[in-house]
């Protein structure tokens, strides 16, 4: 049986059955490209469950790749043998191979509140009005940034925020999450309100026929490298973390509400995670929290 033959098959089902995004469905067909070509230098049996096991032993140990991207090839190539096996009656190595792939548990990356002001006070510096674009350019990275730091939302949920999508009188953001699922974020911060508005008024001085809020200098919509290029630029400026990426900003929020109190439930539904034990992880950093009830119910204190 000609083991790639079926691909594009089990793409297009997966595909209208799970009503799955773009990016989803190029890391499909990655995982699978990457495991035919094991199979192919190889020489194994393709429905021996022999290579399942040597495959993912390669990618733990030889090319020691990241839980999340092995943990993420273990689900396609599940779906996929599921998927002849269902159609053309071939033998899954996954009926005898019971392959549980334990992830380590890490902590999510934070910016100190420190950071964050001085992240800002660089944005505010650098607002510059010498010509419209620079104007319009600055203003714009503002309300990037800003909307990244008071919402939590994902770097591509920013791309792709509508004109449409605002709602002014509440002060409510229509957001299109993972999976193609929508949900509100509404602006709690009246700064971050003002640098959204202020930069839509400087956007509309200029043509711009694009439905997309935040565009580039030819009016097409950001792509989610922008962003990183543009948080890049501004990090440096503000001498902060080196390391730190867009997401920082998305742990930074979801660890300060905790920490200052929110229950883990409407944390989840502001970060638009599908499980709350997603949201859970959240709670190992909240340290002011745990040195909070540790000082106030911990027993020992009072012996």
């Amino acid at each position: 049986m000609n083991i790639e033959k079926h691909q594009q098959e089990f793409i297009k089902t997966i595909e209208t059955s799970k009503n799955l995004s773009e990016k989803t469905i190029r890391a499909y067909n990655s995982d699978l490209n990457d495991y035919f070509l094991y199979y192919r230098n190889n020489k194994r049996l393709f429905f021996n469950g022999d290579i399942v096991n040597d495959y993912f032993n390669d990618l733990i140990n030889e090319r020691k790749l990241k839980d999340t991207t092995i943990s993420r090839k273990i689900i396609t190539l599940k779906q996929y043998y599921n998927f002849l096996n269902e159609n053309y009656n071939v033998k899954n190595p996954f009926d005898k191979v019971k392959y549980r792939f334990k992830k380590e548990k890490r902590l999510p990356k934070t910016l100190t509140i420190q950071e964050v002001e001085k992240l800002l006070v660089t944005l505010y510096t650098s607002l510059d009005d010498s010509s419209i674009y620079t104007k319009f350019e600055s203003y714009r990275d503002l309300a990037i940034i800003d909307i990244l730091i008071s919402t939590g939302i994902r770097i591509h949920e920013v791309c792709n925020i509508t004109l449409d999508d605002i709602n002014y009188q509440e002060r409510i953001i229509l957001i299109h999450g993972k999976g193609r699922k929508q949900r509100l974020a509404y602006i709690s911060s009246e700064k971050t309100w003002n640098n959204i508005i202020k930069y839509i008024d400087i956007r509309n001085q200029r043509s711009n026929t694009s439905n997309y809020l935040f565009v580039n200098k030819f009016n097409y919509k950001l792509s989610i490298n922008s962003i990183d290029n543009i948080y890049r630029k501004y990090k440096k400026l503000a001498d902060i973390n080196k390391k730190s990426t867009p997401h920082y900003l998305r742990h930074t929020f979801a660890t300060n509400l905790l920490s200052n109190g929110a229950d883990i439930r409407s944390v989840q539904e502001l970060l638009g995670h599908s499980s709350i034990s997603i949201t859970e992880i959240y709670t190992e950093v909240s340290k002011s929290r745990k040195i909070e009830v540790l000082s106030k119910y911990n027993y020992r204190n009072q012996i």
